[in-house]
């Protein structure tokens, strides 16, 4: 007999049929349709038959994946997730075209790991990296700015909330891959991240640095409990879930690193440990995973470059999971993700290499101890917009100086000005720009 009651089947009901947009096929266990619904339909008649039919399999509407929980009573009553404990059982059913993909998969990563570590300035790539990676997953929860907004030389004291969400999460990811040498991927890492990102910002009110102490939910603006598209776990589920990964993270080697990794943030983001801020952490979290696996030495990988473009795919495949317990669609999906970020980001390198080679051999050679050119060249591939001012205060040398050194690297073609004024003149290396601001 089924434990379900019939108020608790309107809630699935409801929940189910928002997550998939237009609806909800049953379907017995021999796959043949059963009946559908659509959600304009929800009728008393609707309700009775999934009574008949979970009565029918005696399904107590949980699968793999995890299950549906009623929280509260009467009007306040609402049904939340209670995700399974990873890894999945029954175990994932690895077929010969997933085995494919995790193989070309971790190749591509090789590949890219090799060739981050033979690049003679490692550290010049990885600072604009994880800029270009914090602005994607930024864009991907709505920010509206752009790579050039980013690197603008007034971007830290910038009053735009936009910019200043996407430094924080540059702050916060450089932060999590320094504390990442001194702790094990935890949850104390991801709390410590958390408060980096969200302090000083849009969320800052929402406690940054804690694990949520109420409910929260996902939805269109201004959705509540009662049309929410998602409701995670309650705080008790959530506490005990985040306890969970944290052990699987730290313990677990059932399958490859790259299969894991998939479903780590699938677990993170269904958990939604935070009041905000949980996708940004949750994507961080893929790249720490990688990195504390040994597959990558350098924050060299922008995951959410594939997940920005595929975004709606992106969550419908997360849904998917929790919807019927199929965790190999996310897999599948989540190793095209990484295989396409590891080619593009490979093809960055080698195109911003063979870029810094071209230019060093364009560089007059200089006969003093300290070449004020070269410095600037360097400073230029961490910053590639300038200003005078601020750069000659960041290289600690004089103005006129620097104003020199930019007006050579103007003649060699390699700076260009983007403004039209006698004052406050501000400079961009523009080809460099060009091959960052792909897919941005």
């Amino acid at each position: 007999m089924s434990s379900v009651s019939l108020a608790d089947l309107i809630y699935i009901h409801k929940t189910i049929c928002i997550e998939t947009y237009d609806g909800l096929q049953i379907e017995t266990k021999d796959s043949e349709p059963f009946f559908y619904f659509t959600n304009c339909l929800l009728s008393e008649i609707a309700v009775i038959c999934y009574a008949c039919y979970f009565k029918m399999i005696g399904d107590d509407f949980m699968n793999r994946a995890g299950e549906f929980i009623r929280n509260m009573t009467g009007e306040a009553a609402y049904m939340s997730f209670r995700p399974a404990s990873l890894p999945p059982e029954p175990p994932l059913e690895l077929d010969a075209d997933l085995i494919r993909l995790l193989i070309d998969a971790n190749c591509e990563l090789a590949r890219l790991n090799t060739a981050a570590a033979m690049i003679p300035s490692t550290d010049l790539f990885v600072s604009m990296y994880v800029r270009k990676e914090a602005l994607m997953t930024s864009q991907i929860e709505g920010t509206q700015c752009t790579l050039d907004d980013i690197l603008d030389p007034d971007a830290d004291s910038n009053v735009n909330l936009d910019v200043s969400d996407v430094v924080n999460y540059i702050n916060a990811a450089q932060f999590a891959l320094q504390r990442l040498k001194s702790l094990p991927l935890c949850n104390r890492l991801l709390r410590e991240t958390h408060a980096q990102l969200m302090t000083g910002v849009r969320g800052q009110e929402k406690n940054p640095g804690e694990f949520r102490r109420s409910q929260n939910w996902i939805g269109p603006a201004g959705s509540t409990l009662k049309n929410a598209r998602y409701i995670p776990p309650n705080v008790e589920d959530m506490t005990s879930a985040m306890s969970e990964l944290e052990k699987y993270i730290n313990e677990s080697q059932k399958y490859d690193p790259l299969v894991q990794a998939a479903l780590i943030h699938y677990q993170f983001e269904t958990i939604h440990p935070f009041l905000d801020g949980n996708g940004r952490i949750g994507r961080l979290l893929i790249l720490l995973y990688l990195i504390q696996q040994n597959l990558l030495g350098q924050p060299v990988l922008y995951v959410s470059y594939f997940l920005k473009k595929n975004q709606i795919e992106y969550y419908d495949r997360i849904s998917e999971v929790r919807r019927t317990g199929n965790y190999e669609q996310w897999i599948r999906f989540f190793l095209e993700a990484l295989h396409s970020a590891a080619t593009d980001a490979l093809e960055s390198i080698q195109q911003l290499s063979e870029l810094h080679e071209r230019n060093i051999t364009v560089l007059p050679k200089s006969r003093r101890s300290i070449d004020h050119l070269r410095r600037l060249f360097d400073y230029l591939e961490q910053h590639p917009i300038i200003d005078i001012k601020r750069t000659a205060s960041a290289l600690n040398v004089s103005y006129n100086t620097i104003a020199s050194a930019v007006l050579k690297l103007t003649s060699l073609g390699i700076l260009h000005e983007t403004t039209n004024a006698a004052r406050n003149r501000v400079f961009a290396y523009r080809e460099y720009l060009n091959i960052l601001r792909k897919d941005t």
